[in-house]
């Protein structure tokens, strides 16, 4: 049985180029749909990624890391989480200039509420049948590892 590409191509496997744009496409459409969730909630995309970043205590240098940006813009971000309740920063213990970011008790809830209000990512999910969700999930395991290792600089 031949598999059909996002080309339309049936019986020809995808190019590893075609499965990066695949890949691409489906994570602008799921992070398009997390934006808008977020924002029924009050938050900006930035914001709501941060929350999910903090599910464990996170120093806000390591915290900016996470989400590539600057340590500057980390502090604007995590101000308003504090302000709407759902993060708290901390010094740490070991060096009280770093200070720690975690989600409290209200944050998780509404980063709930946002996974809930998540609903063409739900939808598209829920399209899978139990032996398709296998198959996204062990290939999801096998890519995820190798995409998160640490970036190389090129070659001078």
């Amino acid at each position: 049985m031949g598999s059909t590409t996002g080309t339309g191509t049936v019986g020809t496997a995808p190019s590893t180029t075609e499965l990066m744009e695949q890949i691409a496409a489906v994570g602008t459409a799921y992070f398009q749909d997390y934006a808008v969730a977020a924002a029924r909630h009050g938050l900006n995309s930035s914001q709501a990624k941060a929350l999910k970043a903090v599910l464990e205590p996170v120093p806000m240098r390591a915290l900016a890391g996470r989400l590539g940006c600057d340590a500057s813009n980390v502090t604007g971000i995590v101000d308003r989480l504090e302000a709407l309740g759902y993060a708290r920063r901390e010094a740490a213990a070991a060096d009280r200039r770093v200070k720690i970011v975690t989600i409290t008790d209200q944050g998780r809830e509404v980063l709930g509420r946002i996974r809930d209000d998540m609903t063409r990512a739900r939808a598209a999910f829920d399209s899978l049948d139990p032996e398709q969700r296998t198959a996204l999930a062990g290939l999801c395991d096998q890519v995820l590892p190798l995409l998160l290792r640490p970036c190389t600089p090129p070659p001078q």
